[in-house]
């Protein structure tokens, strides 16, 4: 019989599919039928969902090398030799066996899993039934953005509306389509549950505006452009703006501010303790371990004048504007890092690991003024699309731009994407969904027909009893 056990220290599913793996209780570990009695089983329950955006999955290695990676913006860094395995998903040389493609199949069907935990057995709890009902919605939405992270990475998948009554989680793959039609209906149903704003102690909750943002992407990503569009001027109209200084907007002073959409709490406490999320792209050999830095294409890429160049990449020998001096001429550790992910000596919290307090920023306003752009111009409002365009390289502190028609204008809001969110984890999914990775990254190895998505992992091929077919090209 399967069993699914809720850990209350850690709050981590174990979920057996397949009659090959044994099923034994863990020590100090709970099973769900002693659990989801109380209220504060409900809280424990539903932050154990949070817990996984900070994780080691969603946030460090596994999803830097199908996010990030892939990109023309990020590549391997540190010394060649050091976890040289990460060359292969910059080359698009991965198979179905490595470990990158497998680890963040797992981990994100680990967080759906939460979520359905919260969604199934939190409306049975006799507790407050407006936090009841907001539980639920906060679930549905993180579901939502998990959902979002395997359609966009794996294609179709299963959908798993809550947990099978039947304990049954061998299900053939759901089309692409019907899995961006399931997330809608969750971000549509989150939305109109969740609050606008929560107080101070609630900070990193999602909120409704989190929700109709990742929606209005959500129906970008499917060019339907006209709910991307409707969806995203709903969001402006929240009272969202852009944090004046680019440099402000991504230190820990700048967290949760006034262009936050949804970003993740990384504090470092007992309850999360931090995340890797900046550890692993910190400078080598001095804030962490030197992943993950930026191309010389982003450094080019960049317009003269644009102040997100040098606020974006880290260089040795610099002075940062807090007043760190970042070292020359280690060998081993590189020339250029991630400044995003940077936290000011002065302020890191050694607790938890370097930059263990950094909060992730999932959702900016920044591009809910570059969707409602790109929507507005799919739909022939240039002026719109201008605007909005313009607002986001004022506050680069760029002139207007000069592009006019829809096609220059196209072209032009991609590349603003491209410097606005660069190493956010967005260029490489950008470049499939707007065709453009065959032509950007073919020379890198980005076969059209198969790089697109990434390879269902060959265990879970094999688990699936028939029921899964392959990827194209795998």
């Amino acid at each position: 019989m399967k069993k699914i056990f809720l850990t209350l220290t850690l709050f981590s599913l174990i979920i057996s599919c397949s009659d090959n793996f044994v099923d034994i209780k863990n020590e100090g570990t709970t099973e769900v039928t002693d659990f989801f009695k109380t209220q504060e089983d409900a809280m424990q329950a539903t932050n154990a969902v949070y817990s996984f955006l900070r994780s080691w999955e969603n946030s460090a290695f596994p999803a830097q090398f199908v996010l990030g990676v892939p990109g023309d913006d990020v590549e391997k860094g540190s010394n060649p030799g050091d976890a040289s395995f990460i060359n292969s998903y910059d080359n698009f040389t991965y198979t179905v066996s490595n470990d990158g493609v497998r680890g963040y199949w797992i981990g994100q069907w680990q967080a759906v899993n939460r979520a359905n935990q919260v969604i199934t057995n939190v409306p049975n709890i006799d507790m407050d039934a407006t936090l009841r009902t907001r539980l639920v919605a906060e679930a549905k939405m993180l579901r939502a953005y998990f959902y979002f992270n395997l359609v966009r990475i794996y294609g179709g998948v299963p959908i798993y509306d809550g947990l099978p009554a039947d304990g049954n989680y061998l299900k053939a793959r759901n089309s692409a389509a019907e899995v961006y039609a399931f997330i809608v209906k969750d971000l549509t149903e989150a939305s109109q549950v969740l609050p606008q704003t929560y107080p101070a102690a609630d900070l990193g909750r999602v909120t409704k505006g989190a929700a109709m943002g990742l929606l209005s992407k959500v129906y970008l990503y499917m060019k339907d452009y006209q709910k991307a569009y409707d969806t995203s001027n709903q969001v402006i109209a929240l009272g969202y703006s852009l944090d004046p200084d680019f440099n402000h907007l991504f230190r820990p002073a700048g967290e949760f501010g006034t262009e936050s959409v949804f970003e993740v709490n990384c504090q470092c406490s007992a309850e999360f303790g931090g995340s890797q999320y900046a550890e692993v792209q910190g400078v080598r050999n001095q804030f962490g371990w030197g992943f993950f830095v930026p191309t010389t294409a982003l450094e080019n890429a960049f317009e003269t004048g644009d102040i997100r160049k040098e606020l974006t990449i880290l260089r040795e020998g610099e002075t940062t504007p807090e007043g760190d001096v970042i070292h020359k001429g280690d060998p081993q550790a590189g020339n250029m890092w991630n400044q995003k992910v940077y936290v000011p000596t002065s302020l890191n919290n050694s607790t938890c690991g370097y930059g263990s307090i950094q909060n992730i920023r999932i959702l900016r306003f920044a591009e809910i003024l570059l969707i409602n752009a790109e929507a507005a111009n799919e739909l022939g409002n240039t002026s719109v699309a201008i605007t909005n365009l313009n607002k986001v390289r004022t506050r680069a502190h760029l002139g207007n731009t000069t592009a006019a028609t829809q096609n220059t204008l196209r072209n032009a809001i991609w590349q603003e994407r491209r410097v606005e969110l660069a190493m956010e984890m967005d260029r490489f999914t950008d470049l499939v969904r707007t065709g453009q990775a065959a032509t950007v990254l073919g020379p890198l190895g980005f076969k059209a027909g198969k790089n697109e998505l990434f390879p269902i992992p060959l265990d879970a091929i094999n688990q699936s009893n028939g029921l899964f077919t392959q990827n194209p090209g795998y």
